[in-house]
């Protein structure tokens, strides 16, 4: 069975992925990431996506972002918009999957692991410049040029099979493979007790694809999307 390494947010894009990577006949390797993000309750529900859809180890590496701040995410200073401005929002966090797909790149190459699956989207996302078709194909030339592995010709493969899917599409997949999407989170502000805001851009995004999908929505929300 061949090894791939996930990077589990705890949202219901990579849930998602998750179950993809499964469905593929992969050995999955969850990564999940504490960078001092403000919604750090997502990592309790990457700890029961995880659980739920079965992998065969889960590491949540601490990484403090909020040393640098520069994002809605990750400084407290700045407010989480309820609106979607023009350009790319203040929720984007600089560098981000950058540094993810870098760790889950190391992790990787130790576990002897060639494929890695994160849930980016193109099409109803937020604008952020990492979430783009060209990012992923950038960053997986960056790999085989940066890795022994890469070098000798044992190559990588960045896998993100969301990018040109709808939130509705993406859901009617999950649905599909047993995703539970009430034990995840996409919240940028959700409380201490899992409760989503209902009107930051994500929860208006998750919402507006379960409506679209024909699904309901499991999600707890203080405000009706």
């Amino acid at each position: 069975m061949k090894k791939a390494v996930i990077l589990l947010s705890g949202g219901l894009d990579s849930a998602t992925v998750l179950a993809i990577a499964r469905d593929q006949g992969y050995e999955c390797y969850a990564l999940s990431l504490a960078y001092g993000q403000r919604h750090s309750v997502e990592l309790e529900a990457a700890d029961r996506v995880a659980k739920g859809l079965g992998v065969a180890a889960h590491k949540v590496i601490p990484l403090s972002l909020d040393a640098f701040g520069g994002s809605a995410l990750t400084d407290s200073a700045i407010a989480v918009p309820e609106e979607q401005g023009e350009g790319i929002p203040v929720t984007y966090v600089p560098a981000r999957n950058t540094v993810f797909l870098s760790l889950a790149l190391g992790w990787a190459e130790v576990l002897g692991a060639r494929d890695l699956f994160l849930g980016v989207n193109a099409v109803d996302y937020s604008g952020y410049p990492d979430c783009r078709p060209v990012f992923i194909a950038a960053f997986e030339t960056l790999a085989n040029l940066a890795t022994k592995a890469g070098v000798e010709g044992d190559r990588f493969t960045i896998h993100a099979p969301l990018i040109n899917l709808t939130k509705a599409e993406i859901i009617r997949q999950g649905q599909r493979l047993g995703v539970d999407y009430a034990q995840t989170i996409s919240c940028y502000q959700a409380n201490s007790e899992g409760v989503a805001c209902g009107v930051c851009d994500s929860c208006r995004l998750r919402a507006e694809g379960f409506r679209a999908a024909g699904v309901t929505d499991p999600t707890r929300y203080l405000k009706n999307s």
